[in-house]
């Protein structure tokens, strides 16, 4: 059972996220503008290299991420990062709230916030570029999206006990964007030299973008993205538990 100072904590990270105008920007109008400029400039028949995807189905999924991975991963470390720096974290610690549950929040809440960033981009795709799925296309899109972010939330809290208030920025936007672009949600990685595309094909956002281009096109999500996902959510939020406990022993 999800304890009860886990649920408080979500509730909190939410409304302080709410009240944020950076996150209202960069979260949920920036990927949409995005979208527009990316997706939006050709019409409904221009196929992506490589893809079977019309250019204006493959960069609202590719946004969509987008929007999903800015809203878990930047904010989420560099809020951690100057909690700890200035003894918010270390205040936690001296409530019932255990330190699994501690992890859990910080990803949950992440997770909550990445679902009005997905459905922003969604709207915009559909009025602006008249972009037509099935129902249930839509609502595997949706779930299948948001329930990838997760990994990436779980990547911010590990990145906010890893570097410190001064350097998390850089850390995080390195992340961000690396992943981000190799990922192919900027560009399709068939433009990629051909070993580039080997390598990409095993980062979390190739996969995570995967997802949505399989359900687009009519199909279930792949196994192996699903499981490249799987594998780096146990991996990342390991490595964020294994950094809670190393930072509780500094205080």
């Amino acid at each position: 059972m999800v304890n009860t100072g886990t649920l408080n904590l979500v509730k909190l990270e939410i409304t302080r996220a709410l009240r944020n105008k950076k996150y209202i920007f960069f979260t949920l109008l920036y990927p949409a503008a995005l979208f527009l400029m990316l997706g939006g400039t050709l019409d409904g028949t221009t196929k992506v290299m490589g893809t079977e995807l019309t250019m204006p189905a493959f960069y609202m999924v590719a946004m969509a991420s987008f929007g999903a991975l800015t809203a878990v991963l930047v904010g989420n470390a560099e809020r951690i990062a100057k909690e700890r720096e200035a003894g918010w974290v270390r205040q936690l610690r001296l409530t019932a709230l255990p330190g699994h549950g501690y992890v859990l929040g910080k990803t949950a809440s992440a997770g909550v916030l990445s679902l009005p960033a997905i459905l922003v981009v969604f709207v915009v795709a559909a009025v602006a570029k008249d972009v037509r799925f099935e129902v249930w296309q839509w609502l595997a899109l949706t779930g299948a999206i948001w329930a990838g972010s997760l990994v990436f939330a779980a990547l911010g809290v590990a990145i906010g006990y890893l570097a410190s208030g001064d350097n998390v920025r850089p850390v995080s936007m390195l992340f961000y964007f690396g992943l981000s672009i190799l990922g192919g949600l900027w560009m399709p990685t068939a433009a990629f030299p051909q070993w580039l595309q080997d390598v990409c094909e095993w980062l979390p956002t190739h996969a995570y973008a995967g997802l949505g281009q399989a359900i687009e096109l009519g199909g279930a999500p792949h196994v192996k993205d699903v499981a490249i996902l799987a594998g780096y959510f146990v991996l990342f939020t390991g490595a964020a538990a294994w950094l809670y406990r190393k930072d509780s022993l500094k205080a």
